[in-house]
């Protein structure tokens, strides 16, 4: 059996909707996780803000506009009369949750429940189209089988057992649909997965039942060797290992969410990044299997903060690194990058809503310095101890550009650089020349 995920530009118009349709129509057994009809959530999030601050006239003109938005989509969507009629009983029947938020007061469980009315509405549509096109299909209820714990994260266990006797009722059925993103929490309450949203929903559900393959379908051709955004040229990776793409993931790279590639390799079930604008394209798969290569590919993020302790007295003392990073563990600041010296200690962190306070505190064990408007870059690829020559060569890359940082050795898999974010385009750029093999 095989999980699909569809983020929102996939099934973004009718016309993506039928196009997914399209590509799951095959032989194989699947379950298919869909995010929001693309820009649903950001305004529902805004029909959410308006309501906190009290404006429901904005909120219900806002409210309005996204319903004939729907009732233009379905219009085109669907070609019988009675399947219009079912589309339009959906989106009736969610707007009216969402009107109905109007007049109760917001706290974060409103939130909650208002930006989960998209999932349900693009399953709901997508499940009647299929029925209309004469696919048998079954929805399967995410907020009935999805739940986080406490600290927000999600229940395997619990996932593998509802999903399993879900899927038991239907032995019959080879097409399930599902919603990503939305789940319950430890109080019944409808709440998200928030990292890597709908993403998440697809590893989660594929670790779940031990799938063949878990296929991620974006509008991308799976992931490149650098970001083709800002880089002159560039070539799509094939194949990447679960720690190169977490790697890549956490320092920019527009695939997975990090979370997100936890649950499939824990279970060894290959990920698939695939393209619905070319789905005959290859794409990218990640796997268990470790490359021979020195660079894979390389990464960059931006919004960095170095922050600097410089101490004489205590950088060598005992328990001195525990107490800086009690701060940060204080304030659930993560450490990005950190490098240190005799007599000083460099970090990077890219949460800084409480920065402010995280600097009273160091400030007691030292000088603290803080330089903003930094970048990461991060290159990956199989930098094991028995390699020579890796990092001397991205150092050549980089010697007309001066950077602030550098870190090789706490991972096998990368080095990393923290620089100006100015020089950033220039040092990707220089990196893509000096690193990959050019014809």
């Amino acid at each position: 059996m095989r999980v699909l995920k569809f983020g929102g530009t996939s099934v973004g118009s009718p016309e993506r909707m039928q196009a997914v349709a399209a590509i799951i129509n095959d032989s194989h057994r699947k379950i298919v996780v869909l995010s929001a009809v693309t820009g649903t959530t950001n305004v529902l999030v805004e029909i959410g803000d308006k309501l906190a601050e009290g404006n429901k006239a904005g909120a219900v003109a806002v409210i309005e506009n996204l319903y004939e938005h729907y009732k233009k989509f379905i219009a085109t969507l669907y070609k019988s009369e009675s399947s219009l009629e079912k589309g339009k009983s959906v989106i009736d029947k969610q707007f009216a949750v969402i009107r109905s938020l109007v007049d109760v007061p917001t706290t974060v469980i409103e939130q909650r429940i208002l930006v989960a009315q998209g999932e349900l509405i693009s399953t709901q549509l997508f499940h009647h189209f299929l029925t209309e096109m004469g696919r048998k299909s079954v929805l399967l209820p995410a907020l009935e089988m999805v739940k986080i714990d406490h600290d927000n994260e999600p229940i395997l266990s619990f996932i593998e057992e509802k999903l399993t006797a879900l899927l038991a009722q239907h032995s019959d059925v080879d097409l399930f649909i599902t919603q990503g993103y939305i789940c319950r929490n430890p109080k019944g309450e409808i709440d998200n997965l928030k990292r890597g949203g709908s993403d998440y929903t697809g590893t989660l559900l594929g670790a779940a039942i031990n799938a063949e393959e878990i296929q991620i379908w974006t509008d991308i051709d799976g992931m490149h060797n650098n970001d083709p955004r800002i880089v002159k040229r560039t070539f799509p990776v094939r194949e990447v290992s679960f720690n190169e793409a977490a790697e890549l993931a956490y320092f920019g790279a527009k695939i997975l969410h990090p979370t997100c590639i936890r649950p499939a390799q824990d279970r060894n079930v290959p990920v698939k990044l695939l393209n619905t604008m070319e789905p005959s394209a290859e794409g990218t798969v990640i796997t268990n299997n470790v490359s021979d290569r020195a660079v894979t590919a390389i990464a960059a993020k931006d919004n960095i903060t170095v922050i600097k302790i410089k101490s004489t007295r205590m950088l060598l003392a005992h328990g001195f690194l525990r107490k800086v990073f009690e701060v940060f563990e204080k304030y659930k600041t993560p450490i990005d990058v950190i490098t240190t010296s005799e007599v000083a200690l460099s970090m990077t962190i890219d949460e800084t809503s409480n920065l402010e306070a995280i600097l009273v505190e160091l400030e007691q064990y030292g000088v603290v310095e803080v330089e903003q408007e930094q970048s990461i870059i991060c290159i990956v690829g199989n930098f094991s101890p028995e390699k020579s020559g890796i990092v001397l060569n991205l150092l050549t890359c980089l010697k007309d550009i001066p950077f602030r940082m550098i870190s090789s050795g706490g991972s096998k898999y990368n080095t990393t650089i923290v620089l100006k974010t100015i020089y950033k385009v220039e040092a990707l750029n220089a990196l893509n020349e000096g690193l990959f093999e050019w014809k």
